[in-house]
């Protein structure tokens, strides 16, 4: 389940929900009863880690070498037209 981050416009007061995504938002803020409690835009709280699609992304000092039309071999459908 995602942690949801809250805050009222009304008192200031802000707080954090553990909320299934089917829930529906809260609106009464725990603090003044007012109905001004909304759902913030925060980052995301996770790590990628293991061996996945980003494992070779710049990892190491010594670069990638580029892609074969980037060098002007013309083994690609582009170099090969010009």
């Amino acid at each position: 389940m995602p942690i949801y981050e809250y805050r009222c416009e009304s008192c200031g007061f802000q707080k954090e929900h553990l909320q299934k995504m089917a829930d529906a938002p809260l609106t009464t803020c725990p603090s003044c009863g007012k109905e001004s409690y909304a759902k913030q835009l925060s980052a995301a709280g996770f790590q990628l880690k293991g061996s996945g699609w980003y494992a070779t992304d710049f990892k190491g000092s010594k670069p990638a070498s580029p892609p074969p039309c980037q060098t002007g071999e013309g083994s690609c459908s582009s170099c090969a037209a010009s």
